[in-house]
C-alpha cells in the first residue's frame, strides 16, 4: 500500500427545504460560478432541480448544469463535466441528488484540481 494523507472537507446539507439554503452556501465557501451536477429523473421530476436553479439566479449567482448521473456513474460524463469547469470558469460543484450524482461531481473536481494527470489515473493511484 502506498502512503497518503487525504482531506477532503465536505458539507452535505440534507433535510426537509434544506435547498433554500443554497445561495447561502455557495457563497460561504465562495462560489462564484457554479456547476449543478445531477442525476436527471427524480431531481427534475420532483422540481427541485428548477428550484435550485432560481434560487441561483435570484442570488445572481451564474450556474451551468450537467445532468445524466447514473448509477455506477460514467467515466465519459466526469471527463465532460471537466471540460465544461475548466471552458466555463466553474469554481463551485453542486451535487444535487444521492451517491451517484455525489461520486461524479468529486471525480469532476478531483481533474479540475490536478488538470495533468487523466481522471482514471488518480483512481488507479489511489488503489495501489
Amino acid at each position: 500500500m502506498k502512503d497518503f494523507n487525504y482531506f477532503a472537507p465536505t458539507e452535505v446539507v440534507f433535510g426537509k427545504s434544506s435547498e433554500e439554503q443554497v445561495a447561502f452556501l455557495v457563497k460561504k465557501y465562495g462560489g462564484s460560478k457554479v456547476l449543478v451536477h445531477y442525476g436527471g429523473q427524480s431531481a427534475v421530476r420532483s422540481g427541485l432541480l428548477d428550484k435550485i436553479c432560481s434560487l441561483l439566479s435570484e442570488a445572481s449567482i451564474p450556474f451551468v448544469t450537467l445532468g445524466g448521473v447514473v448509477p455506477n456513474p460514467r467515466l465519459s460524463l466526469a471527463q465532460k463535466g471537466i471540460e465544461l469547469c475548466n471552458q466555463e470558469g466553474i469554481d463551485f460543484i453542486l451535487a444535487v441528488g444521492g451517491g451517484s450524482v455525489i461520486d461524479s461531481g468529486k471525480c469532476i473536481s478531483m481533474g479540475v484540481a490536478n488538470p495533468d494527470i487523466k481522471v482514471w489515473a488518480i483512481y488507479q493511484m489511489a488503489r495501489g
